[in-house]
């Protein structure tokens, strides 16, 4: 399906600020190793990124809706630049991503609400299935370029990310001028959280909102935890190091991409919620990770679970951006839709981290968060087919 030019624009910049980013995590990762950091600060330096999004959320929409959205997504990439930049000065990573974290709060309701003011809403689903294919293959990149350059020099590397958020915001000058959407009639904090409030409610009660929000909820918060916990199963399970780690999670990656490509291809907006299950199967194949042993066992379950995933997370995301856009305008949408998912990210991230810290072993966890994202699947499946009735 062919979209505007001014898509494909928004494509390249979306992709070397997401490649930054996921390249960012790795180089930080392995400069919390250098410094003899504990191991349960890893998944603490995820916890000061997402805190931004929860913290911000009811500002970030209202901002997204107030100015056009390539501008926004300007200013949010240079503070992402910003924090990096902090990084290479000696900022401890905690806080130098906690900035980052800052840009990418503001980057999103963006970057996603710009898709239904360029698109009509039947190339919604494709333009979702391209926009998550860039991102998952600039995360398949970032695992590698962050896993091998800071294997050898953090440092190195992330002076190396600092360029690409550079590149990311020429690009984002380029992204089409758009009439503004949803403006607010007032710019007052008490007038913006009442507002952000209206906005929550009004997708929670719909119910295709609902089924979306709660769907996004659980992917982004079990994807953010699974990066950490294959990183970790991988070293226990199949002796690998950090750049081969994360060179099996660019496979996961990938497993995403087709499935987003697979979804944009064959599944229809308003068929979106046939895609459920696969949810359901997914967070099965996740519990047979405890019980594999060989490499090459690894790479194909890790592909299919990466693979059903990315099959139903696209025609929700579309359904959840059409829903709001409708509703409360495309900005407000993600940042309601960025509060839930990171809510769900820094709750599965303190469970993690609690049981790191509490020596549980990494087999036990990989069952238990298989085991909760099937189960919750499984009520959400229930549910909706409650709702239609």
């Amino acid at each position: 399906m062919k979209m505007c030019k001014g898509f494909y624009t928004l494509l390249v910049a979306q992709f070397l600020s997401a490649l930054a980013d996921n390249a960012l995590l790795f180089a930080a990762i392995a400069l919390l190793a250098q410094m003899n950091s504990p191991d349960w600060h890893t998944p603490l330096l995820q916890q000061f990124f997402v805190i931004s999004y929860i913290v911000l959320a009811p500002f970030v929409g209202s901002f997204a809706d107030a100015l056009p959205k390539g501008r926004v997504m300007f200013i949010a990439n240079a503070i992402k630049f910003i924090g990096s930049l902090a990084m290479i000065i000696g900022v401890p990573p905690l806080y130098a991503y906690g900035i980052v974290g800052i840009g990418a709060a503001a980057y999103s309701p963006a970057k996603y609400g710009i898709l239904t003011e360029l698109l009509p809403p039947e190339k919604l689903v494709s333009a979702n299935g391209w926009m998550e294919g860039s991102t998952v293959f600039a995360i398949i990149l970032g695992a590698i370029i962050g896993g091998i350059l800071a294997s050898n020099d953090p440092q190195l590397a992330i002076i190396i990310i600092t360029v690409l958020y550079m590149l990311a915001a020429i690009f984002n000058i380029y992204i089409p001028k758009l009439p503004i959407d949803h403006k607010l009639p007032k710019k007052n904090p008490v007038f913006m959280l009442l507002d952000f409030w209206y906005s929550f409610k009004a997708l929670w009660h719909d119910a295709r909102g609902q089924v979306s929000l709660a769907v996004t909820t659980l992917f982004w918060g079990a994807g953010a935890t699974l990066r950490l916990v294959v990183i970790a199963w991988a070293a226990s399970a199949l002796n690998f190091g950090l750049e081969q780690a994360t060179q099996l999670m660019a496979l996961l990656a990938v497993g995403i991409a087709v499935g987003s490509i697979v979804a944009a291809r064959y599944i229809k907006l308003e068929e979106s919620t046939r895609v459920l299950p696969a949810g359901i199967l997914m967070g099965l194949l996740v519990i047979a990770m405890a019980f594999v042993q060989h490499w090459q066992v690894a790479i194909v379950l890790l592909f299919i679970i990466g693979a059903l995933a990315g099959f139903f997370v696209v025609p929700l995301n579309a359904l959840l951006q059409h829903r709001g856009h409708e509703l409360i305008g495309a900005g407000h949408s993600i940042a309601v839709q960025n509060f839930n998912e990171h809510i769900g990210i820094l709750l599965m991230l303190g469970a993690y981290l609690m049981m790191v810290k509490a020596e549980i072993s990494i087999n036990l966890i990989v069952i238990a968060f298989g085991l909760f994202v099937s189960v919750c699947m499984t009520i959400i499946h229930r549910r909706y087919r409650f709702i239609k009735q």
